[in-house]
């Protein structure tokens, strides 16, 4: 057999260790940030800062969860750049519900 093809069963075991060890450190952070989502909620900063810092922690957890569980964190440039545009265009579509909530045509009924 060739090296590129032969691995060491003391190097396979290494990784997988390593590996195991990276999951289990993400599963407890997102264990935590599950129990700092729930203390959070009953703190009372006001109705814009509770949805402001529950927003934070979902996108903390969310990244976690992209980043290590869906290996994301190790993908080449063209997936980032996708992921970027996509970021992007759904920030933009939401920027522009926002700003027509109260935008309605000429001479129709509001309730």
């Amino acid at each position: 057999m060739s090296d590129a093809t032969s691995h060491s069963p003391n190097h396979d075991h290494a990784h997988e260790s390593h590996s195991i060890k990276g999951y289990l450190f993400v599963y407890f952070a997102l264990l935590v940030g599950t129990v700092f989502t729930v203390w959070a909620s009953y703190i009372d900063l006001g109705s814009h800062w509770n949805i402001i810092l529950a927003l934070v922690i979902a996108c903390v957890k969310a990244f976690l969860v992209i980043a290590y569980f869906m290996h994301l964190i190790s993908e080449k440039k063209m997936i980032y750049s996708i992921l970027g545009f996509t970021m992007f265009f759904f920030a933009g579509l939401m920027v522009l519900t926002l700003c027509s909530m109260h935008n309605f045509p000429l001479n129709t009924v509001t309730h």
